[in-house]
């Protein structure tokens, strides 16, 4: 099975307009809702290999939490900072493990949410998490991410920090 969890960084601060975008951190609502949903994405037994996230401090610390959850260490790459959805998913691919959790931004992680759900997923709320799996095909199983980029996954959910 091939597994993509995206999650979109948690609520930002807007408070400080000195600070650029990038450097933006998570406001008292970001700060409970990442650990909150780590902690519930962990309880589901989640098995992640790897964990992506964008540079800005938002999606670092977002991620932050959830590797400490899932007990892994968070991998930043500065080309997830406000990528595309194609981008997105090519860095998932490349990463080549079999489960990969993705911490980024807007419009690109809601445009790859809405594509691989066919239009289920309109919008990722700050924090959100979106589950797709692609299981094996045929009797040689699964191609892994070649398969994962090529057709819809097998199955999806999505969990918000206002459905705790």
């Amino acid at each position: 099975m091939t597994q993509l969890i995206l999650v979109r960084h948690a609520k930002s601060d807007w408070g400080d307009p000195s600070l650029v975008d990038h450097d933006r951190p998570l406001n008292a609502r970001g700060r409970a809702n990442a650990p909150m949903m780590a902690e519930r994405l962990a309880a589901t037994g989640a098995s992640v290999d790897r964990i992506l996230s964008s540079t800005a401090v938002r999606a670092r610390t977002t991620a932050d939490h959830f590797g400490e959850a899932l007990g892994l260490r968070v991998e930043v790459d500065p080309e997830l900072y406000l990528a595309s959805a194609s981008t997105l998913l090519a860095k998932a691919a490349a990463a080549g493990s079999p489960t990969v959790l993705m911490v980024a931004h807007d419009p690109g992680i809601t445009d790859l949410a809405a594509r691989l759900s066919d239009g289920g997923i309109t919008h990722m709320p700050t924090c959100a998490v979106a589950r797709f799996e692609w299981h094996a095909s045929g009797e040689r199983g699964a191609d892994g991410w070649r398969e994962a980029q090529t057709r819809m996954p097998d199955t999806w959910s999505l969990e918000t920090p206002r459905g705790a």
